[in-house]
């Protein structure tokens, strides 16, 4: 992921040194991805993000295009946020709808470190290192090269399609055993961004799907043929459907989620590189 001094510009406000630093990984001068600390008066805590990486990408798209931007009827009890990578969509449902209790589910080592710092000071939030599948047992993680944010998990036997080289093995969850694991009888919104893995946890989704009332899904069926077909025949019953950014929402009447305005915001606050 390159360093494109404009878009960062356009995500957060870029000032002092750290115009410089960004320059020179724009240059190529520094490869090695740096990690920043962003700071927002709307934001509880600061968190930190990689440059170069994906990670900025992802701020772009919750804190400026506002894809998970929604009205509610009341304050929804329980999120779960599968495919979390770093964080950021827990932290803006956490800072969004303070009183929630939010799953933050990510397979990957290197994004649950910093996934890790970035939700520790909330006490609403809940690192979980594994991954979103439809059978509890150990599964591939690989990288098919599309950045922090691309990782896709498959079955360790059973699938011959090569989807990028092997990183490691990590604990597949089925929804409800995470229900099961942190005391959930009901979910209000389970969020999921989890590179392909849908087509997998969807196939047979009769346990727990009436259990949700709104799902917002990013499907990848450009990257694992039969996505969408899962997705949607795992999903019989929900009330209403629209697209918004990535996601497909899908939500039941019933639900505490109506759809909300798109809109678009001004930069974050404030770029600081750490200082160790």
């Amino acid at each position: 992921m390159t360093c494109n001094l404009e878009y960062y510009n356009h995500v957060v406000r870029v000032q002092g040194p750290v115009v410089a630093i960004l320059a020179a990984i724009h240059a190529k001068n520094i490869t090695t991805p740096i990690l920043f600390q962003i700071t927002d008066p709307d934001i509880k805590y600061p968190f930190f993000i990689r440059v170069p990486s994906s990670d900025i990408s992802v701020c772009g798209q919750i804190f400026i295009g506002h894809d998970y931007a929604f009205n509610i009827t009341r304050q929804p009890k329980t999120i779960v946020d599968a495919g979390a990578n770093i964080g950021i969509a827990s932290i803006y449902f956490s800072n969004t709808f303070p009183s929630s209790r939010i799953i933050a589910i990510e397979p990957e080592k290197s994004n649950f470190e910093i996934l890790k710092r970035n939700v520790g000071p909330y006490e609403n939030i809940i690192p979980v290192c594994g991954a979103l599948w439809h059978e509890n047992r150990m599964i591939h993680l690989v990288d098919p090269g599309l950045g922090k944010w691309g990782f896709m998990t498959q079955a360790s036997d059973g699938d011959n399609k090569n989807y990028g080289d092997l990183c490691h093995e990590i604990s597949g969850i089925t929804v409800d055993m995470i229900m099961k694991e942190y005391g959930i009888d009901h979910i209000d919104i389970l969020k999921m961004d989890i590179e392909g893995a849908e087509r997998e946890v969807f196939r047979n989704a009769s346990t727990w799907i009436e259990k949700v009332d709104v799902l917002i899904v990013e499907l990848h069926e450009r990257m694992k043929s039969g996505c969408n077909r899962s997705f949607y025949n795992g999903t019989n019953g929900f009330d209403d459907e629209w697209i918004q950014g990535e996601n497909v929402y899908l939500a039941r009447n019933s639900s505490c989620l109506t759809r909300g305005e798109r809109r678009t915001a001004g930069p974050l606050h404030n770029l600081n590189p750490e200082i160790a």
